[in-house]
């Protein structure tokens, strides 16, 4: 059975706004490193902090998001 890999396009949707790392990681709530964390793959941000994440960046989870 394949791994479904949640990808997403975070750093992107940052720079668009020009926010830092910290920045966002300010507006939701979390470190700077579980933003980086997220950025390269190595986190999986939960259900909640992915929708407050969407909210900060005004993108919709699927432009934010993606399965590999």
């Amino acid at each position: 059975m394949e791994t479904l890999v949640l990808k997403n396009r975070l750093k992107v949707a940052r720079a668009e706004k020009n926010l830092t790392q910290g920045d966002l990681a300010e507006i939701v709530g979390v470190s700077r490193q579980t933003i980086s964390s997220i950025e390269t793959g190595q986190f999986c941000p939960t259900a909640k902090l992915a929708f407050v994440l969407c909210i900060a960046l005004d993108k919709k989870f699927e432009d934010l998001f993606y399965f590999e």
